[in-house]
């Protein structure tokens, strides 16, 4: 059972913040992280990058995501680095987080879905910086529930000029019929920005809406959190310094594996599916604590 303070429960998303983040698919949240834990995140993540482990993942899913230095000076990214990083864990797995998606969700648990670092270098014209506009649900189709909901933590003030992340106002409420099969498989990494960009613009014309993404304004130690539906992107970082980040997925504890085949006949993947524990059916099981630990129960 989770317990918070009285000073870290007026920090949670209010009555009116709940509505708001059911109508946008987005929501800005209060400072949960004080400036201290944000610095010791941003010492943990550098020594993460200077190679230090807690332990490794035992086999690399054939679409991780894990950037190393003789990858040079591109956008970093690094998968499952709550499991690797006792040190990044124990900061960025704050209950009080946990706590606000659950209220955010109306839900009472909170798992602990993936955790990724991302690091784009101050590098103007890098292209692999530019993220084009995608929902997560796409990734994560084998997961059965939609009550998924991702934080967006900068370690730093973040906003537009370093390439913060930009959100398509109530985007994660269109349906997803007739939707190009490559948006449906998330697959904007295989194609030129300009073409996924038409292919998601079309998406959003067919729910009668256009593309014209809020970029989140977010002051350190604050967050935001976004829907699995909504779509979202991120641009260029202008600036001289990295723009250093953690998004952190969280599910709901229904959340269960399910088999969903693709247009081309094979079965949908995802990382867990090579990592976690199996259920006595012998299906992946996004409940195993070793990857998905419990981050919220309600009391």
């Amino acid at each position: 059972m989770h317990t918070l303070s009285p000073a870290d429960t007026v920090l949670l998303p209010s009555g009116r913040d709940v509505a708001f983040f059911a109508e946008h698919g987005w929501f800005l949240s209060r400072k949960l992280l004080a400036d201290t834990e944000i610095d010791a995140l941003v010492a943990a993540t550098e020594g993460f990058y200077a190679g230090e482990r807690s332990r490794c993942l035992p086999v690399r899913p054939p679409q991780l995501k894990y950037w190393k230095p003789e990858h040079g000076a591109v956008k970093r990214e690094n998968d499952y680095v709550h499991y690797e990083s006792d040190a990044i864990a124990e900061l960025c797995l704050k209950p009080l987080i946990g706590a606000a998606a659950a209220r955010l969700l109306q839900v009472r648990e909170i798992r602990v879905l993936q955790a990724t670092l991302i690091y784009k270098p101050p590098v103007v014209d890098e292209p692999t910086n530019i993220v084009p506009l995608h929902s997560d649900r796409h990734y994560w189709a084998t997961s059965a529930s939609d009550n998924i909901v991702t934080a967006f933590i900068p370690l730093h003030d973040c906003g537009e000029e370093n390439g913060t992340i930009a959100m398509v106002d109530g985007s994660h409420r269109w349906p997803e019929s007739g939707v190009d099969e490559r948006v449906a498989a998330g697959q904007f990494a295989a194609g030129a920005p300009a073409t996924w960009e038409a292919l998601v613009a079309a998406h959003a014309a067919r729910n009668g809406s256009t593309l014209d993404p809020i970029p989140m304004v977010i002051p350190k130690g604050h967050m935001s959190f976004h829907h699995s539906r909504t779509y979202h992107g991120s641009g260029a970082n202008r600036t001289g310094r990295p723009r250093r980040a953690i998004s952190l997925h969280l599910q709901d504890t229904a959340n269960t594996y399910r088999e969903i085949t693709l247009a081309d006949g094979t079965l949908a993947t995802y990382n867990h599916d090579w990592l976690v524990r199996r259920t006595p059916g012998g299906h992946p099981d996004y409940a195993d604590p070793e990857y998905c630990p419990l981050l919220w129960s309600t009391p």
